[in-house]
């Protein structure tokens, strides 16, 4: 052993003692689970990076793209809430064909008498606004006159505008639509093509419900998919037209108690003012307080005495305080109890990106969204990232390998 020691350390073939080593340098760690797998940061960042962008392009292409997109999305909320009302119809022994087209026509009835009762009278009062201008001024004279020396600005812009001489502006008499042919044949080419395309959309939609239901439910690979399927498809349809029905309920009450104070004060129109009232308050938060606003204006276009001509606001917020605070919750209950954030989260994301009529969806598109995933369950954007969703087959491990053999022999 001595000598094969010597032999090694001396000679031309041997490596001499003190010949410098090159460093052994360790393998970089792996972040790996245990059980031969590895975790694909790349795959991570990548998916991470797409879903982002993704998010981000969503709602820019929903608004370039609403001629398309909000007649389809309105009228898919509209034909589910009147499949309750299809359903009744065919259990009934109708036709799927003639059970949808009841359903449109219906439809089309309750918007041409809310078409009726609303934009023609509106349309009679907008046309009124410049000769009613010298009466708000003076109604408001005392309001001006008592914040006047809050500020300087404020009330030089304020006595321009009540000392502030009327000016008719040339309106020319234009008769107001009385009918939704009439509106459609006074509107833009566009607009006509959008409304026929979300009337078919509504009207093929529901004729072809029960074999889409069906095809749906069918198609999945077990019986528990077929069930969940199914129970998915039924929450959406009760939910939404649950919270549709009643509210639609709730505001036509709503505004009728209001025509009928509105009756009793003598105020012109009060038809009109009480569908405005109804209408705006699909809109939560934020349509009651516009239709306060609507109502003050015309207080003051028709009444001559400042409290008095505030009192049909007075009268609509107080309505409204008790339809939102005990009507509602009462009748509704806590079945489609929304938190009031993500309300305001949607009023604020469909609001910008189609306007007025995206505010009008935002709370039933909320609730489908919700119901869906309620049922489908939460994405877990953690789990994916950081647990099963990015992880591989590490080829170093042995049991990786071991695995692989395992699966090709078998």
């Amino acid at each position: 052993m001595n000598e094969q020691s010597s032999v090694l350390g001396s000679g031309d073939g041997g490596v001499p003692p003190s010949t410098p080593r090159e460093p052994i340098l360790a393998p970089e760690p792996k972040e790996t689970t245990g059980d031969g797998m590895k975790r694909d940061r790349l795959m991570a960042s990548l998916t991470l990076i797409a879903g982002t962008g993704l998010l981000l392009a969503l709602p820019f292409a929903l608004q370039a793209g609403s001629s398309f997109f909000l007649p389809l999305t309105a009228a898919i909320v509209i034909a589910v809430a009147l499949v309750p009302l299809l359903e009744w119809l065919e259990r009934h022994r109708a036709p799927a064909p003639l059970a949808a087209f009841l359903c449109v026509l219906i439809f089309l009835i309750a918007a041409n008498v809310a078409l009726a009762s609303i934009v023609v009278p509106a349309t009679e009062w907008v046309r009124g606004l410049p000769e009613k201008i010298p009466q708000i001024q003076s109604n408001l004279q005392p309001l001006i006159d008592l914040y006047s020396n809050l500020d300087k600005f404020v009330n030089h812009t304020l006595m321009n505008f009540a000392n502030e001489p009327m000016r008719r502006p040339a309106v020319t008499a234009a008769t107001p639509p009385r009918s939704l042919l009439d509106l459609f044949a006074t509107s833009a080419p566009s607009a006509i093509i959008e409304s026929f395309f979300a009337i078919l959309v509504i009207y093929f939609f529901l004729s072809g419900w029960t074999r889409l239901r069906r095809n749906a439910i069918t198609s999945r690979s077990s019986f528990g998919g077929a069930m969940a399927t199914a129970r998915v498809i039924q929450d959406v349809v009760d939910d939404t037209s649950a919270y549709l029905g009643t509210i639609t309920l709730i505001n036509a009450m709503l505004g009728l108690i209001v025509s009928g104070a509105l009756w009793f004060m003598g105020m012109p129109s009060p038809l009109m003012w009480g569908g405005i009232v109804a209408l705006l308050n699909y809109i939560p938060y934020f349509g009651p307080i516009f239709a306060a606003f609507l109502l003050a204006m015309g207080g003051l276009m028709t009444f001559s005495d400042l409290w008095w001509a505030l009192m049909p606001a007075v009268i609509m917020i107080g309505a409204h305080l008790v339809e939102a605070n005990a009507v509602t919750p009462l009748i509704v209950g806590h079945r489609l109890t929304i938190s009031p954030i993500l309300i305001l989260i949607s009023l604020s994301f469909w609001g910008w990106v189609w306007g007025t009529t995206g505010a009008l969806l935002a709370v039933p598109l909320l609730i489908i969204i919700q119901t869906v995933l309620r049922a489908a369950g939460k994405p877990d954007i953690a789990g994916f990232l950081f647990e099963h969703g990015t992880l591989v087959h590490d080829p170093a491990d042995p049991r990786a390998n071991w695995r692989n053999s395992r699966d090709q022999s078998g």
